[in-house]
């Protein structure tokens, strides 16, 4: 290479695109280095595709509603290699657009897989094998995360299905089992039964969606129950066997041994990191026992001018996270570091889009009964907003905590239509240091959605209108 890069990113997906767009920004010199295609497994094989099938999901749902209006509906024509097509074209097209965005910025992106190979140096090994040497001031270790794969349950990505196998199916099951109630398990929960598929949803925890409300997820589970699922929580998968045409999966379930036998089966038992092979050993970053880079502030790695950000430190695995990460890398690196020096967790929104949607932020009712925290809440229901019950979709709430003292907001959760739009007005609050008291003073448009927060914050202050 002609010159010494200030940062070289390893990794093009929502964290290294993002951190590198706001590195040129800055005036820096940035190269990424990324092996497959732009934006990560985020945009190629997970956020965007699966809701691009969510969005396909709703509306084919909504057939139903179309019926009750005495419209006659004929399902039998439904292609789902069509909805497939449709999903990795939303896919590839946001990825030319990574590509677009990075050239425009003057981003230098190299095809391979990078590595470090001393310090300031950087491997990349192309298709062809061949390996170029890269000269950086600066790393950021951006590599990702892939799914876990469990003794017993391993992948073929025909009857044994991980995230990218399921996105990739171009042909619909009769009937699946979904291992794992977490925020991929109930999306494609949601996916397949709106798409006729009989759903087997398998959570070994007591709730789905365990770290999220338990209230908004025990509504959830009733919702998934009444559009015909079948959920299963305290549910441990013990063993799965594949037939010539089915799987079979044998459950521990607090009634005692349940067997299920399914078309296919998709076992989702969260993510890894990807830090193998990268040459951490060669310079000395540390990784704890999981595999996940041990970071400090500005994640700053514990070898000087090497920075780790998203699915390979220990922060949550969002993609939110790792672009926030790769911009306070990068700032810092700059000479301008931001004002926090690190994404605090309590600040961070999750958002799950099976239908109802799920989002939430802070401060959970259970752990704060748990800890001993003193709490005031105040739920609404989506039966008392007028713009829901206009729309005839009254399936869900809107739930704040705050301090009882002082109303300081804690958390915000919200179950229902739009949920993952509608928790932003309360996390703004929230990482405004605003009261609840303030929600309540600003006029919400009627009939909106969003009214709930504000009758939620009236809650809080005693002073509720329609409840």
């Amino acid at each position: 290479m002609d010159k010494a890069y200030d940062i070289v990113v390893i990794g093009g997906g929502p964290g290294g695109y993002v951190a590198a767009i706001r590195a040129a920004q800055l005036g820096l010199s940035v190269m990424v280095v990324e092996k497959e295609a732009l934006g990560g497994v985020c945009l190629n094989w997970g956020c965007i595709p699966s809701k691009n099938l969510i969005q396909q999901a709703e509306e084919f749902h909504t057939l139903t509603a179309m019926e009750k209006l005495g419209v006659k509906v004929d399902r039998s024509g439904l292609d789902y290699s069509k909805v497939q097509e449709n999903s990795r074209a939303a896919a590839k097209t946001l990825s030319n657009g990574v590509g677009g965005l990075l050239r425009k910025n003057g981003v230098r992106v190299i095809k391979g897989t990078g590595r470090l190979a001393g310090v300031g140096k950087v491997a990349v090994t192309g298709a062809d094998g061949a390996v170029t040497k890269v000269d950086a001031k600066n790393v950021i270790i951006a590599t990702g995360s892939r799914p876990i794969e469990a003794e017993g349950f391993e992948f073929d990505e025909t009857r044994v299905l991980s995230s990218t196998g399921i996105l990739a199916m171009s042909t619909l099951p009769k009937s699946m089992v979904i291992l794992g109630g977490g925020a991929i398990g109930c999306e494609f929960a949601f996916i397949m039964n709106a798409f006729g598929v009989e759903v087997s949803l398998v959570e070994m925890a007591e709730h789905l969606l365990p770290t999220e409300d338990h209230e908004c997820t025990d509504l959830l589970a009733k919702s998934f129950v009444a559009r015909g699922i079948n959920v299963l929580t305290s549910a441990r998968a013990k063993s799965l066997a594949k037939g010539a045409n089915t799987v079979t999966v044998v459950l521990e379930t607090p009634q005692g041994g349940k067997i299920i036998e399914t078309d296919r089966a998709l076992a989702v038992f969260g993510r890894k990191p990807n830090t193998e092979n990268i040459g951490l050993e060669t310079v000395g970053v540390k990784a704890d026992s999981r595999g996940f880079i041990v970071v400090g502030d500005y994640n700053q790695t514990s070898v000087k001018g090497v920075f780790a950000i998203g699915d390979v430190t220990a922060a949550p695995m969002l993609a939110h996270v790792a672009s926030r990460e790769g911009e306070h890398a990068v700032e810092f690196i700059a000479g301008h570091p931001p004002r926090t020096k690190n994404v605090n967790a309590e600040d961070v929104p999750s958002t799950i889009y099976c239908e109802p949607q799920v989002a939430g932020f802070g401060l959970r009712e259970d752990e704060a009964r748990a800890k001993g925290i003193a709490i005031k809440k105040s739920v609404f229901p989506y039966r008392g907003i007028g713009k829901a019950v206009a729309m005839g979709r009254v399936e869900g709430l809107v739930k704040l905590i705050a301090d009882p003292q002082t109303g300081a907001i804690l958390g915000g959760h919200v179950v229902g239509l739009n949920a993952t739009e509608i928790i932003h007005e309360m996390l703004l609050a929230k990482s405004s240091e605003l009261l609840a008291e303030d929600l309540t003073q600003m006029i919400h448009a009627h009939p909106t959605l969003s009214e709930g927060v504000m009758e939620a914050a009236k809650g809080i202050i005693g002073k509720p209108i329609h409840m």
